[in-house]
C-alpha cells in the first residue's frame, strides 16, 4: 500500500517509518514540518529506500496536503503530525491549537475532497488512521484502567487539543462517511526519543552529572509501552480494523516516575559507573509539580489483543536496558539535538 504518514520525522512516526520500509512491501510518503522535535537524522537507516518518500510541509498548509495528496495516492493516511510536550503546552498552547486542531481538520478536509475523487474500489481500501494518546481520558484513581469506551476528560492544553481533534475524526466519519480509524496509546519510550521527555532527559542529565529532577513526589503513574511494539501495533489496525473503530494501545508496565528514574540510574550503574562508585540516584532531586498533573494512566488494550492479535512484545525492563544501550551509543543524535535547542530544560512550571 502507499501509506502517507504525517508527522513520520518524529519519533513514534520514524519508527513507524523504519518499520513499514524495513518489514512491509509498503511505500511511504513521510510529510513533515521539521519542527525542533523533528529529525531527518531518525529516517536515515531508510533515505536510500525507493519506497520512501518525504516532503518539508505543514499539515496546516492546504495547498500542500492537496498536492500530496494528488502526487502520491496514498492509500491509508496514519496522522502522528502534533505537538505534543505536556509542558511545552503550558507555556505556549496557542502552537497545540494551530497543529494539533486546526492541522487536523486542514488534514480531514483535504482527505475528504480526495477520497471523494476515488472510484468506488478505492474508497472502500481508503483509511484515515488518526493516532492520539490516553491523556485525553485524564486521570484515573488507584484503580482501573482506560478503554476505548472511557468518557473524555482532557486536563492540560495539550490533551485538550489532542481530545479536540479526536473528536473532529470521529466527525468526518459519522458526518461524512470518511473511512477513520483512532487509536490512543500510553507514554512510548525508545531509541530516538527527543530530550525533553523523562526517560531520555534522565538518561543525558545523569550522564552530565546535573540532577535527575522528579516532579512532586514521584508518585505519578504512566503505562509504559515501547515505541516498537507501537509501530507493530499502528500497522496491524490501518491493515487490519473495520473503520470507525477505536483501539487503546498500552505496554501493561505501570510504572510511578519515581521508579522509572530509578531503573535508569541502576542500568547506567552497570553500563556507565560513576567515576566515584556511586550511584546516578543520588543525583536524584524533587522539584516542584506540574500545573494540573495527571495522577495515573494506565490502558486496558485487550481489544487490541482479541480483534487484531496484537500484545507488545518487549518487558519494561529489556525497553529500558536497550533504550539506556542506544543513548549511550548515539551520543551525536542527542548532543546535535541539545546544541541547537535547550531540550533538558524546565518547562511547565509554575508562573506568577
Amino acid at each position: 500500500m502507499r501509506v502517507l504518514v504525517t508527522g513520520g520525522a518524529g519519533f513514534i512516526g520514524s519508527a513507524l517509518v523504519r518499520r513499514l520500509i524495513g518489514g512491509s512491501d509498503h511505500t511511504v510518503l513521510v510529510f513533515d514540518k521539521l519542527t525542533y522535535a523533528g529529525s531527518l537524522s531518525s529516517l536515515a537507516a531508510v533515505a536510500n529506500s525507493g519506497r520512501y518518500r518525504f516532503i518539508q510541509a505543514d499539515i496546516c498548509d492546504a495547498r500542500a496536503v492537496e498536492e500530496a495528496f494528488k502526487a502520491f495516492r496514498p492509500q491509508v493516511v496514519v496522522h502522528l503530525a502534533a505537538e505534543s510536550h505536556v509542558d511545552r503546552s503550558i507555556d505556549g498552547p496557542a502552537a497545540f491549537i494551530q497543529t494539533n486542531l486546526v492541522g487536523t481538520f486542514t488534514l480531514l478536509d483535504q482527505a475528504l475532497h480526495y477520497w471523494r475523487g476515488l472510484p468506488d474500489a478505492e474508497k472502500a481500501g481508503f483509511r484515515f488512521h488518526h493516532v492520539s494518546t490516553d491523556e485525553v481520558f485524564g486521570s484515573l484513581g488507584d484503580e482501573g484502567a482506560f478503554s476505548e469506551s472511557t468518557p473524555y476528560d482532557p486536563r492540560s492544553p495539550y490533551s485538550a487539543s489532542k481530545a479536540g481533534s479526536d473528536h473532529l475524526v470521529r466527525a468526518w466519519g459519522h458526518t461524512y462517511g470518511l473511512p477513520v480509524l483512532i487509536t490512543n496509546c500510553s507514554n512510548n519510550y525508545g531509541p530516538f526519543h527527543f530530550p525533553e521527555k523523562l526517560i531520555p532527559l534522565t538518561i543525558i542529565r545523569a550522564l552530565s552529572g546535573q540532577t535527575l529532577p522528579v516532579y512532586g513526589d514521584g508518585a505519578n503513574v504512566r503505562d509504559w509501552l515501547f515505541v516498537e511494539d507501537h509501530a507493530r501495533a499502528l500497522q496491524a489496525v490501518f491493515e487490519q480494523a473495520t473503520p470507525g473503530g477505536t483501539y487503546a494501545i498500552g505496554g501493561g508496565a505501570e510504572r510511578t516516575n519515581v521508579e522509572v528514574v530509578r531503573v535508569i540510574c541502576a542500568n547506567l550503574d552497570r553500563a556507565r559507573p560513576r567515576g566515584d562508585g556511586r550511584s546516578y540516584a543520588e543525583q536524584i532531586a524533587y522539584v516542584a509539580d506540574r500545573p494540573g498533573h495527571d495522577r495515573r494512566y494506565a490502558i486496558d488494550a485487550s481489544k487490541m489483543q482479541a480483534e487484531l492479535g496484537w500484545r507488545p512484545a518487549v518487558t519494561f525492563e529489556a525497553g529500558i536496558e536497550m533504550t539506556v544501550s542506544w543513548y549511550l551509543e548515539n551520543g551525536d543524535w542527542w548532543q546535535a539535538i541539545l546544541d541547537r535547542d535547550d531540550a533538558t530544560a524546565r518547562r511547565g512550571a509554575v508562573h506568577d
